[in-house]
């Protein structure tokens, strides 16, 4: 059973078009465009103050864009706001979990602010992880406390699930064991989720796809699988055959300056004494975000 918004395939779970967030003098978002297909897991990756935040609020109807729009399953959230926000679960970086309930305390609570919510099924959830549901919220660890913000999530049953930064303050067990229990419910339900971290192994163990923020914009918005097969990295400054260059930045451990280039497809070995094609995961975030800080530095 599912209580959020069904759209066909070809409508995006999440759209935002030129959308531009100001705060004061920073711009949080400028001129952003993204789409996320409907049954992809997206990591949105960038630094603090990359706008994650404001774009995942701005979804929620928390943000009023500046300028630009943006879509729920084709709804726009700032004028059907219950519409849109039955299609969407929701898992903060610190989730609102009430320290003297219990854990079941806490379900029973989102079933009186959501009069759909299924209790049963984040019931399960827990159980599953072994986690009592007359346990005091105060006494769960990290990484419980984060399991149960996402048991109440899916409990909304909603089709999109958007979790910022739900990993951050988790050992690596427990990261693992979130995302397990994420990626479970993603194949049983046919669910779309957008997961901001700034780790970029986070998304790389969750994700089919990602998009890489910087500078208020998308500097990337990639599969995981084409993101990896058209990059390489060098540390020559000559361009290989048929490729552009992205971004620059120094070598870990070494002083060497690395160089992502980019091209349509690769073809053929790459030259003696380079990287093979297909550069990490982690390299290719680099090089976007060294782009990102050099568009900053020129003004752009």
């Amino acid at each position: 059973m599912s209580h959020g918004l069904e759209s066909p395939t070809d409508v995006p779970a999440l759209a935002a078009t030129q959308l531009s967030k100001r705060f004061n003098t920073r711009a949080a978002l400028n001129g952003l465009d993204i789409s996320v297909p409907a049954g992809s897991v997206t990591g949105l990756v960038g630094p603090n103050g990359a706008g994650k935040t404001t774009l995942m609020r701005a979804w929620l109807a928390f943000e009023r864009p500046d300028s630009g729009s943006v879509a729920v399953a084709g709804v726009d959230p700032w004028r059907n706001r219950s519409r849109a926000l039955r299609g969407i679960g929701y898992v903060p970086q610190s989730p609102a979990i009430y320290s003297g309930l219990s854990v079941d305390d806490q379900l029973r609570m989102a079933r009186g602010l959501r009069g759909d919510f299924d209790a049963d099924y984040a019931r399960r959830r827990l159980d599953q992880l072994g986690i009592p549901l007359g346990q005091r919220a105060e006494t769960l660890s990290g990484g419980q406390a984060a399991q149960l913000g996402l048991a109440v999530a899916l409990g909304t049953r909603a089709k999109i699930l958007m979790l910022d930064e739900p990993l951050a303050s988790l050992d690596p067990l427990a990261r693992r064991e979130f995302v397990q229990v994420l990626l479970e419910a993603v194949r049983a339900d046919g669910l779309t989720v957008l997961l901001s971290s700034h780790i970029v192994t986070d998304v790389e163990d969750a994700c089919d796809r990602l998009a890489v923020l910087g500078n208020g914009k998308v500097l990337l918005d990639s599969a995981l699988d084409v993101a990896r097969l058209v990059h390489q990295l060098t540390d020559s400054e000559a361009a290989p055959d048929g490729a552009t260059l992205v971004g620059s930045f120094k070598g870990n451990g070494n002083n060497r300056t690395m160089r992502l280039w980019r091209q349509q497809a690769p073809t053929g070995a790459p030259p003696v004494g380079t990287s093979p094609w297909g550069a990490s995961l982690e390299d290719v975030v680099l090089g976007y975000l060294a782009a990102g800080r050099g568009a900053i530095a020129e003004g752009r």
